[in-house]
This record gives structure tokens, C-alpha cells and sequence, in this order.
């Protein structure tokens, strides 16, 4: 495979077996938009048919990062990705603009911020985050092993 990242386009190894499912949206970074965001990953997982703990906990992770660029960026928009390959689920939410340092995990019950990455970081078998790459920007992923009724 060629390099790339989440959210810049890679050349894919489509050999028979080795498919692999894409999905990008862009929703303009207010509050409202993240029942949208919601609303358009439940509907493609449930294309991709993945089951049920991995589509929920997905959804979730949408929700809890598409938050956080939202409430703490001064972005414009938030450009989400899920991309299905080899039994992974990984997610990506870009934002325009972040603060030195990425997302932190904070493990103290009075933190008023960041319980949210903690659920992430329960839910999934990985996560992290890294500089968009164009100069702007933040990328957080998060990744999910996950059964289905098709091969993805």
C-alpha cells in the first residue's frame, strides 16, 4: 500500500479478499451537527452490516469525538471517516484548528472535560492523534475490531 493517513485518499491493494469500505462526511462545527453526525454513521454501519456492539460502540465514539472538535476548536467544519478493512473499524475526525498537545485523557472524576476520551479509549482497541498535515488541524482516531454479515 502506498503511505497516507486517515482522511488523504491511499492507493488500495483491491485484490480479491482485500475490499475495502469508505465513508468521509463533513458537517459545519456546531453543536447540533453532532446528531447528525450520529445519524449518518448509524446509517452507513448499518450498510456495512457490522454487528451490533461494534455499531453502537462506533456511534458512540463518533459522537464523543465529533464533540470535542466541536467544543474545543475554532473550526468551521469537522470532516469525519470511517474506513472498514481487514475485520478494523477505524474512525477519524479532522478539525480546522487545535491546541498544542492533542486530546488528553483525565482520569479525575471532578475534571469538568475528557471523561469522553476515556469512553473512547475503553471502547476501542486503539486511538490516538497527529497534526492534519496540511498545517491546520487535528486528526483523532479511534480503531475497532468488529464482525459482520459481509466481509469488510
Amino acid at each position: 500500500m502506498a503511505p497516507g493517513s486517515a482522511l488523504i485518499p491511499r492507493l488500495l491493494d483491491l485484490r480479491p479478499g482485500t475490499e475495502a469500505l469508505r465513508y468521509c462526511f463533513a458537517l459545519p462545527a456546531h453543536p447540533e451537527s453532532v446528531a447528525g453526525a450520529r445519524r449518518l454513521t448509524r446509517a452507513r454501519l448499518d450498510e456495512w452490516r457490522l454487528d451490533e456492539d461494534t455499531h453502537e460502540a462506533a456511534v458512540l465514539i463518533v459522537s464523543e469525538l465529533f464533540t470535542n472538535a466541536v467544543v474545543h476548536t475554532m473550526s468551521a467544519r469537522v470532516v469525519c471517516e470511517l474506513h472498514c478493512l481487514d475485520g478494523r473499524l477505524r474512525i477519524a475526525v479532522q478539525d480546522q484548528g487545535h491546541q498544542p498537545g492533542g486530546p488528553q485523557l483525565c482520569r479525575t472524576a471532578d475534571d469538568e472535560h475528557g471523561r469522553g476520551l476515556l469512553l473512547v479509549d475503553a471502547m476501542s482497541s486503539s486511538w490516538g492523534s497527529h497534526g492534519a498535515g496540511n498545517g491546520s488541524g487535528r486528526i483523532v482516531w479511534a480503531e475497532l475490531p468488529h464482525g459482520t454479515e459481509q466481509s469488510c
